[in-house]
């Protein structure tokens, strides 16, 4: 396999490879709170209909936005805190139906109770992901479906 040189960047998906599946209770718990796709990801998802179960994060200055996986209430509309005690949308029976579908977020694939501390990293990269033209034409693309513009 030929050396990839230094210079050149690693993408999200080779700096943050998938973990092995795990149901003990601190991976369980991550599932509280909906793990975020890359724009890449996300847009595959909202072309395979997902759209309608995807919420709409804003960051905290108002100058972006992301798709993720939705709180249960919160789906095809805006994050808002009284449905983040509800979880994922897509957490069934201690399980998530994304799992195996091609479409589970890179960082819930990622998050694992072996690699603490990691997770922060990785949501920051997926945060400047979605900060670019490419990121908030989804995220407009994705109002328009919902009939949010």
């Amino acid at each position: 396999m030929p050396r990839r040189r230094t210079s050149q960047r690693l993408t999200l998906l080779e700096r943050y490879p998938p973990s092995e599946p795990c149901t003990c209770p601190i991976c369980r718990h991550y599932c509280t709170r909906p793990g975020w796709w890359t724009v890449t990801e996300a847009e595959s998802a909202l072309d395979a209909g997902y759209g309608p179960r995807m919420m709409l994060e804003l960051a905290p200055e108002r100058t972006f936005g992301v798709l993720s996986p939705a709180f249960r209430g919160c789906e095809g509309t805006f994050a808002t805190q009284p449905f983040a005690r509800n979880g994922c949308t897509f957490l069934k029976d201690q399980r998530c139906e994304l799992f195996g579908t091609g479409h589970q977020p890179l960082e819930c694939r990622f998050c694992h109770h072996t690699r603490p501390g990691l997770g922060s990293q990785c949501h920051a990269d997926l945060e400047s992901d979605w900060h670019t033209h490419a990121g908030q034409a989804l995220v407009t693309k994705w109002l328009k479906q919902m009939a949010c513009l």
